[in-house]
């Protein structure tokens, strides 16, 4: 039906003498091995290379130079013909074939899209907007549905099925000096251990990468009392409590820094772990057993996490996935996530985000005082440059270049920068430090990434110019899926 033959220069056969070519950008969405576009445009005999986007590698796309007016695509993905059932289709002499049309300058815009969107084709598929007409859409009785087929999982499912069959985890003394404790964090590629204390017997809580954000903005602090020297012998049980009174001084609400470790047993259902991360706000949650009725000798098993327990529901639900309708929903067409308001919207919570140029200081104040796991780097237009992790702290501890820098000196650029010459695990997944996805993506896809083992937030970006559209967590996900 269609030519065989491969083009890396189709975008330019429609050009036609005196006619303005359009650069237009065409996007396939659903990931493959090998992806080429060929349409009307091509006359329907030479495939155009599509190329995946940095950072998504199931994004492919290329951009073409079209005359305005009507066209036709489609595209082979792996051998096999396919189009974009979320674009205009029609069905032709080829099939069920996508379809764009681009206006001339004088044109006007066709009525469909309304007077508030702005100029743009049908098919600018970086995905500002979604057609209504191709956003499936779901009912709230389906929402439901879906959510309660997730509880049930969750619910009679426990926490024995989020043990690895092997694996090894990291426990500190309480009275190990905070400069040993990070050196070992960094040596074992690790950015949270729960603390032991050998008097009590007992696991007390949860030394993280927050805290050693906090003790180098201490450090920072030039009328603090903490000096490196000091570092040397200050024990992590010092500064757990110089930290609960400064708490204290600071919020008359005690109870909320004086909770005893939160922690799950081997018996406890998915749900009730999942709630349990969800009122306590923490990001890591021990699973710890005893088998004696008074606690005492207890075991630490694993460190559990919400993006363990999204893993056992993409593994459940991977080939039933018509069974729950929410999961093929675009995200942006869902109440999840945090967004970049639209010019004219009145703006909710804002995106924290940082330029390169800004200070290491003013990224660790953002993630402490905003709750998040990571910040955002982009330029002046707001692409995406980087990805700031709450984690990468711990690279700072290689040749004590923490006690080298001063943190309103270094940027976020150079900050990064000591973590890839450290050679820092932290931050990367599958080798790469951005993640991110499309506000196209359906909810499953969103799921399957963010259940990979760190990878907390996801960045939700405009295709090819990767400007920043908001963000999405897993805690978002799951007091979605929750209806929390």
């Amino acid at each position: 039906m269609f030519g065989s033959g491969s083009s890396d220069s189709g975008q330019n056969h429609s050009e036609v003498a005196g006619t303005v070519l359009m650069p237009t950008r065409f996007v396939w969405p659903y990931g493959g091995r090998r992806v080429l576009l060929s349409g009307s445009f091509t006359r329907w005999q030479d495939h155009i290379a599509m190329s995946p986007m940095e950072g998504c590698p199931t994004v492919f796309q290329v951009v073409c130079n079209l005359t305005p007016g009507y066209h036709q695509y489609k595209f082979f993905v792996d051998g096999e013909w396919r189009h974009d059932e979320r674009q205009p289709f029609v069905s032709g002499n080829y099939g069920v074939v996508n379809t764009i049309f681009l206006p001339r300058e004088a044109d006007a815009i066709p009525e469909l899209f309304g007077s508030d969107v702005p100029d743009r084709s049908n098919m600018d598929v970086d995905n500002d907007f979604l057609r209504l007409d191709a956003v499936p859409q779901i009912s709230q009785a389906e929402i439901e549905l879906s959510r309660q087929r997730i509880s049930a999982f969750l619910s009679t499912h426990t926490a024995y099925e989020l043990l690895p069959e092997s694996g090894k985890v990291i426990a500190l003394d309480v009275n190990l000096p905070i400069k040993q404790a990070f050196h070992i964090l960094y040596e074992q590629g690790i950015s949270v251990a729960p603390l032991w204390d050998f008097c009590k017997g007992q696991f007390v809580g949860v030394l993280t990468a927050i805290d050693f954000i906090l003790i180098l903005m201490e450090l920072g602090n030039h009328g603090s009392n903490l000096t490196e020297e000091e570092l040397e012998t200050h024990t992590i049980s010092a500064w757990k409590g110089g930290k609960l009174r400064l708490n204290r001084q600071i919020d008359c609400n005690l109870n909320s820094y004086s909770r005893s470790l939160i922690y799950g047993g081997p018996y406890d259902s998915l749900k009730d772990l999942a709630l349990r991360f969800l009122q306590n706000k923490v990001s890591t949650l021990p699973i710890i057993h005893s088998s004696s009725p008074d606690g005492s000798f207890p075991q630490l098993l694993h460190l559990a996490t919400l993006s363990g327990i999204l893993k056992c529901i993409c593994r459940h639900f991977k080939h039933s996935s018509s069974s729950l309708p929410i999961l093929q929903q675009p995200i942006c067409s869902i109440p999840i996530g945090t967004w970049v308001p639209k010019i004219g919207e009145s703006s909710g919570k804002p995106v924290a985000m940082l330029r390169s140029n800004a200070s290491l200081g003013a990224a660790l104040s953002l993630l402490v005082q905003a709750e998040v796991s990571s910040v955002p780097i982009v330029d002046d237009n707001d692409s995406l440059l980087d990805i700031y992790f709450r984690s990468d702290i711990t690279a700072l501890a290689k040749d004590r270049a923490y006690a080298q820098i001063r943190l309103d000196e270094l940027s976020i650029h150079q900050a990064i920068q000591l973590g890839q010459d450290a050679s820092s695990p932290h931050g990367l997944f599958n080798g790469q430090r951005c993640q991110m996805c499309l506000r196209s993506d359906p909810l499953h896809k969103v799921m399957e990434r963010l259940a990979v083992p760190g990878a907390r937030r996801l960045v939700i970006v405009e295709a090819g110019s990767k400007r920043v559209e908001g963000i999405i967590s897993v805690t978002d996900v799951f007091r979605f899926l929750l209806g929390c």
